[in-house]
């Protein structure tokens, strides 16, 4: 008999004792994550009971696989738009509560004579929660539905991404060995140059792919596709300079805007959860009792520091961005712990040479505590918000209902300038990326073929020629007349000075296709400098009247756009809520879910006027969906029946309050079944019919089939509306209903 390979057997012992201890965390109600830390320390040399694994350079392989798999992972559940639905709050607020946290650790890691390096890398790691830990909190808890459990959710995915970039200027300052080497800025602008270049050119080449052979992917071909594709930009980013991790959350994020991405995500997870696992138990392996014991000091230090810390900054973070305190504290009390990404940073200093190997189980001993109080922080969030809110002076009664909902405007009228620079700058800059991309790859693999077999003049010219053609079409469309759209219109007309700034404008544009083909001329050319100017402007106004050129762009984009929506317009088609509407409802605290009526709830066969929801629990009945049949608006004799989805609109608290009426358990999440329920906005202004009448007499319901969940008057969120609530100009009133009901609203109302 053979002799059995120690990665083999190593690989046995992992998973087994992973296994049976991941068991009984779930029997303690424990966070797995947790359980395969403590494996890995029962199997380590560091614990003599238990049999340890034989080659622990094999298990860091794998360990490193893991982290490629875990980061491809997120990537697909990332999306770059849905780090733009998170919106500002979760923006403002992760700035605030990781720029803060990145100072402190680096404070102290300098108060502990650690080495300067090593106290960049320990901010690093105190600024990133868990995401597992928090997810699987929230879930035992049953808070994913609550308003600031929607907001960490959002810094969150906010943090993942800052991740990303700070394990890239971390390897740069680990390299540079100066944490203000001028190589820092050099490689921030080449991870940019980069990012934008494997994004577009990944989606306008993934997911036309993955159309065009769709229907010879199935489960098996799919999967090796999607890991080829990882690892083939792992390999890639490798390459270039940058980390595997980077790589592989790029790929991940790619693939994450194409239909297939839910259907990826599913086959991918057995693998990321086999990896992943031995990535966790390679943590434990790390953790050292002899060290743990003699840096007890340091790790009681770092522990207060980030129950502290992360407390006081996130909640900070939060109300800045406009939320009132409660939200603020909730929020900042959910993200008092790190873990994964502290664990995939401190590997990544291991492995760079620049942290020392105390740290490592400094950190894990860390995370597992602050993972342990993660629970009871929560928990003890509103107490300490009451507390507070009792000692809160009236004068400052903003702080506790935040800013935000009064300082957002019904109707968002955009400055001309301010929409046409943005689309001007979006433009430019992706078109000049990708025609640098053209540029570098045609001198690094087009000039030696072509000048060697074209020798002298006639092969530089040739190499010129093919090079600005491949640009042409990029270039034109960094000089596209932008005359034609709305804002360009009106500014025009406006005044003469407007006139000269969109000329300057349209010229500057010209002059940065100058620049490109000069990049491309003078190497060539090196002696002709003041004829290349003149060539240069030439050629780009050539481009610029060149018909040829314009199909070629538009067709890109075309493609391009439809790859970059397919997602949107699949999921709208099976009847997805609209993401946008959804992210204002919960700004404002109201909810649009779906719960399904259990078989023996009390309330089955009663009417909807005989349950009247609206008075007992404050949400409204917004749609009715029975098998392949949707009631939208239902009427008040409306019977409900078992396993009626019922469409409900209301706070965090009215939702709740109903799913206990029904005696549900748990919300459910949106089903493929169709329907169009949208809310709006609208506003009473002066003169409007409906101003003086009571709800019940104004037939809102009866003309528009559209009902008012909410009013918004002098900035103040009015939900608790009944039918005798009067109307008064200057409301705002919050509709749902179908959305062409909700389009003709205005018409309808004044019939």
């Amino acid at each position: 008999m053979s002799h059995i390979p120690p990665l083999v057997s190593d690989l046995a012992l992992i998973l087994i004792t992973a296994g049976i201890v991941t068991i009984l965390f779930k029997l303690l109600k424990q966070p797995v994550v947790l359980g395969y830390i403590v494996a890995g320390f029962l199997i380590s040399p560091h614990f003599v009971l238990f049999p340890s694994v034989a080659d622990i350079g094999n298990i860091n392989t794998w360990a490193e696989i893991g982290v490629i798999f875990l980061l491809f992972a997120l990537g697909l559940e990332f999306s770059f738009k849905k780090l733009i639905d998170v919106g500002g709050t979760a923006s403002i607020a992760t700035l605030i509560n990781m720029g803060s946290m990145i100072a402190i650790g680096y404070v102290i890691g300098q108060l502990l004579g650690w080495t300067q390096m090593e106290s960049v890398f320990l901010g690093g790691m105190l600024s990133m929660s868990s995401t597992t830990i928090i997810i699987k909190a929230f879930n035992d808890m049953k808070l994913q539905k609550k308003k600031f459990a929607n907001i960490v959710f959002g810094m969150l995915i906010v943090e993942d991404l800052a991740a990303i970039l700070m394990m890239v200027l971390l390897s740069t300052v680990a390299g540079s060995g100066d944490a203000e080497g001028s190589g820092l800025l050099e490689n921030s602008l080449k991870l940019v140059f980069f990012m934008m270049i494997w994004f577009v050119v990944g989606i306008y080449l993934i997911p036309t792919f993955l159309k065009k052979l769709k229907k010879h992917l199935n489960d098996e071909t799919l999967v090796i596709v999607a890991v080829g594709l990882c690892l083939g930009m792992v390999l890639f980013a490798d390459t270039v300079g940058f980390s595997a991790a980077l790589g592989a959350f790029i790929m991940g994020s790619i693939l994450a805007e194409t239909i297939e991405s839910k259907h990826i995500e599913h086959l991918i997870e057995p693998i990321k959860n086999l990896f992943g696992a031995v990535f966790f138990v390679s943590v434990g392996m790390m953790i050292v009792p002899s060290i743990v014991l003699e840096y007890a000091i340091p790790i009681l230090i770092l522990t207060v520091v980030v129950l502290v810390g992360r407390v006081i900054f996130a909640s900070l973070g939060v109300l800045a961005s406009g939320e009132g305190l409660k939200v603020s504290i909730q929020a900042g009390f959910s993200l008092a712990q790190i873990g994964e990404f502290s664990f995939i940073i401190a590997t990544l200093g291991m492995q760079l040479g620049v942290i020392s190997n105390f740290i490592y189980p400094i950190i894990v001993a860390v995370s597992v505590i602050t993972t342990f109080t993660t629970p009871y922080f929560i928990k003890a969030s509103t107490p300490i918000y009451e507390a507070i809110e009792k000692r809160i002076p009236p004068k400052w009664n903003k702080l506790i209902t935040g800013y935000s909902s009064s300082s957002r405007k019904t109707v968002n009228r955009q400055n001309d300038w301010n929409v046409l620079l943005k689309k001007v700058i979006t433009t430019v800059a992706i078109y000049f990326v990708l025609s640098l991309a053209v540029f570098f790859t045609c001198r690094e693999l087009l000039y030696w073929p072509i000048m060697s077999y074209i020798p002298n003049l006639g092969g530089r010219i040739a190499a010129a020629i093919i090079t600005i053609l491949l640009m042409g079409p990029f270039m034109q469309a960094i000089m596209r007349n932008n005359s034609k759209t709305e804002e360009h219109e009106r500014l025009w007309k406006d005044n003469h000075f407007n006139k000269g700034a969109l000329i300057a404008l349209n010229l500057l544009r010209i002059a940065l296709c100058v620049i490109l083909i000069l990049m491309v001329l003078i190497p060539l050319f090196p002696r002709a400098t003041g004829l290349l100017l003149v060539t240069s402007v030439v050629i780009a106004i050539g481009i610029t009247f060149f018909q040829g050129f314009k199909k070629q762009t538009n067709k890109m984009e075309k493609q391009f756009l439809e790859n970059l929506n397919d997602k949107e317009i699949s999921e709208d088609k099976e009847g997805t809520i609209n993401q946008q509407v959804k992210t204002d409802l919960l700004n404002k605290n109201i909810h649009l879910e779906e719960i399904e009526v259990p078989q023996d709830s009390p309330r089955i066969g009663k009417t909807l006027a005989e349950l009247n929801f609206r008075q007992t629990t404050g949400v409204d009945i917004v749609s009715i969906i029975r098998g392949d049949l949707k009631i939208n608006i239902p009427d008040p004799n409306e019977c409900i029946y078992p396993f009626d989805k019922l469409i409900v609109a209301g706070t965090d608290e009215e939702l709740q309050t109903f799913i206990t009426a029904l005696e549900e358990k748990r919300l459910k999440q949106h089903t493929s079944t169709q329907y169009q329920i949208s809310l709006t906005q609208y506003e009473l202004e002066e003169g409007c019919s409906l101003i003086g009448k009571a709800i019940k007499d104004s037939q809102i319901r009866e003309k528009t089939d559209t009902m008012i969940i909410g009013i918004d008057r002098n900035d103040e969120a009015i939900t608790d509306i009944s039918a005798n609530t009067i109307l008064e100009e200057g409301d705002i009133l919050w509709l749902a209903g179908e959305q062409n009901k909700l389009d003709h609203f205005a018409e309808n109302i004044n019939q």
